[in-house]
């Protein structure tokens, strides 16, 4: 999950979020007020969430009616703001674009990144440096050396291969897929060291876990015994026009020690993206609750993982299979033993199935795979978006007659690029629903007779009237809806008495809601991102809970080092069997 934009009403801001200060009067130069004021609309329309209408803005500003319209009409004939005729809002407009253009022409990115450089040097103590692509070749432009005599030390002007280091492989992952097309299509991909990618499918699938993740990590693939880790740094437009990246030995820098820098870069380079005109990403403020947590939570597994996601319950093993997205792997664990077993995957699996015939199904970025878990074979089946390489599935469930849905989105959630599958026993396919930004948890009713789906996003819930025996939806309604400010819905479960349990992303919970959309309960957990539940156990009143440490600063990570753990919690109301997939 990120952070999106939300579908918000009428009204002024909520609790918490971030404010657009009003200029007071007293300090505008004479004659200037009219001025100020019109600055001030643009900042407020600029920083709402969502496209606000006109009386969202009389309640943001407090501007009497008519200012505020004189305001509006002066600034859409400047095309600095827009209205849309459609739903009746206002919009930042086109001519900031052009003006970005002009901004972006002058901008000095080695002025803007030198500070956060020499910050970075100082932290981490190795060799921090600034590359972009030069031809089929990355160029460093700058570069900060802490790393004493056992550094890793860059020349300005030095060139370096694109699939084998840090920075390169950074701008190869984000780079608009054309671009990446005719990269990869003219590099030579030699070896350097044994740990070398030479086969472009495996430099793919590479590059697809460096999108979903947001850092590239190179171990010992261009220098032997030297590892890096680096991020991209993104134009006003969205697209990579540099990379920061952390170099040293590999004795220094082990795999955590990169994954925890990787995420602190991710921050840093959004930082030089605000320096030089980018719009500033949304990033929550990651608060604890101020509530203590829930005494009966228990974290059964503290293993760390990137993304741990899709719990699934084998009332056959005994066990519980989840997935670490960015791993990537599938994972089996034992609640009797607390033991678990991992099965590291050669590319991204969002969920996996039980099947009637025997082993597993997996959803992963090339699609609906067998999966042999006692091997880690993946067995292709069929893959409904072949044509949308960008695009990869997030989660998946079995319905009560042994089909499969499942749910896909953008590798870095950058688009509403996702939709909903149901694939049946032939493997044969139908695209469901789609327009979704990050597709998610799903499960229906124990009459069968709903089913849910979730819009991380949006912070919706959906409900859709669910017809069994043909496997179609009816209209989709909201069920519920979690505001930014309390998190976002992420994977969920339906309990014997119909009721849906929600992992709440950035939320340090997970909630209970009544099958008519009202919530029940919240339970507190020591994580800010828990990812989803199932029920499971001999009684199915275990409700286990993955969680994820993706995309938190270490100072997050250290107040709550059981991310990406797995918890336990027992509850009244037991869970309904899972279902297995018949093809």
């Amino acid at each position: 999950m990120d952070d999106r934009a939300d579908d918000r009403g009428s009204g002024g801001r909520l609790e918490g979020e971030e404010r657009v200060l009003r200029p007071d009067e007293r300090d505008v130069p004479t004659g200037a007020a009219a001025l100020a004021k019109g600055l001030y609309l643009l900042d407020v329309i600029g920083e709402r969430d969502a496209p606000p209408r006109f009386k969202d803005l009389q309640a943001a500003t407090g501007l009497p009616k008519g200012t505020l319209a004189r305001l509006l009409n002066t600034l859409v004939l400047f095309r600095l703001i827009r209205h849309e005729e459609s739903d009746s809002t206002y919009r930042l407009g086109h001519r900031f674009f052009e003006l970005a253009h002009r901004v972006w022409e002058s901008i000095d990115l080695r002025g803007a990144a030198g500070p956060v450089l020499d910050r970075l040097a100082e932290e981490t103590r190795e060799t921090v440096a600034l590359c972009v692509i030069e031809g089929d070749e990355i160029l460093y432009t700058d570069q900060r050396t802490r790393g004493g005599a056992l550094g890793f030390r860059i020349e300005i002007g030095r060139r370096a291969p694109l699939h084998c280091t840090a920075g390169g492989k950074a701008l190869l992952a984000f780079a608009a897929p054309h671009e990446q097309r005719a990269l990869l299509d003219r590099i030579d991909l030699r070896s350097f060291t044994d740990s070398t990618i030479t086969s472009e499918e495996a430099l793919v699938a590479d590059l697809a876990l460096t999108r979903a993740r947001g850092y590239a990590i190179s171990l010992s693939e261009h220098v032997e015994g030297t590892s890096s880790v680096a991020a991209p740094i993104f134009d006003h437009t969205g697209r990579p026009v540099a990379a920061m990246g952390v170099f040293g030995p590999s004795a220094r820098l082990s795999t955590d020690h990169l994954h925890t820098t990787g995420r602190d870069l991710m921050a840093a380079t959004r930082q030089i993206s605000g320096n030089v005109g980018a719009a500033p990403v949304n990033i929550t403020s990651y608060q604890r609750p101020s509530r203590s947590i829930d005494d009966p939570v228990e974290c059964v597994l503290p293993w760390g993982a990137h993304l741990a996601e899709g719990p699934v319950w084998s009332g056959r093993d005994g066990r519980l299979y989840w997935v670490d997205i960015l791993a990537p792997s599938v994972n089996r664990f034992d609640p009797e033993t607390r033991s678990n077993e991992e099965r590291r995957m050669p590319r991204l699996v969002g969920a996996v199935s039980e099947r009637r015939s025997g082993g597993l199904v997996a959803f992963t970025q090339d699609g609906l795979e067998g999966l042999d878990f006692e091997t880690g074979t993946l067995t292709p089946l069929v893959d409904p978006e072949a044509d949308i390489p960008e695009n990869r599935f997030n989660d998946g469930k079995c319905d009560p007659l042994g089909r499969i849905w499942g749910g896909t989105m953008c590798l870095d959630a950058s688009r509403a690029t996702g939709a909903l599958y149901r694939i049946d026993a032939d493997r044969r396919w139908t695209s469901m629903s789609s327009g979704y930004m990050v597709a998610n948890g799903l499960d229906w009713s124990p009459d069968g007779r709903t089913f849910y789906f979730v819009d991380s996003a949006a912070g919706h819930i959906y409900a859709f009237d669910f017809d069994m025996a043909s496997g179609t939806l009816g209209p989709r309604r909201l069920f519920a809806k979690i505001p930014p400010s309390e998190g976002r819905p992420d994977g969920i479960t339906v309990d014997r008495e119909g009721c849906l349990w929600c992992a709440v992303w950035d939320g340090w919970a997970v909630r209970r809601y009544a099958p008519d959309g009202r919530l029940l309960r919240t339970v507190r957990l020591p994580v800010p991102r828990p990812t989803s539940v199932t029920l499971g156990g001999p009684d199915l009143k275990t409700l286990f809970v993955t969680s994820a440490r993706v995309r938190l600063p270490s100072r997050m990570l250290a107040e709550a080092p059981f991310s990406g753990g797995i918890f336990a919690l027992q509850v009244d109301v037991p869970g309904l069997p899972g279902n297995s997939y018949a093809g």
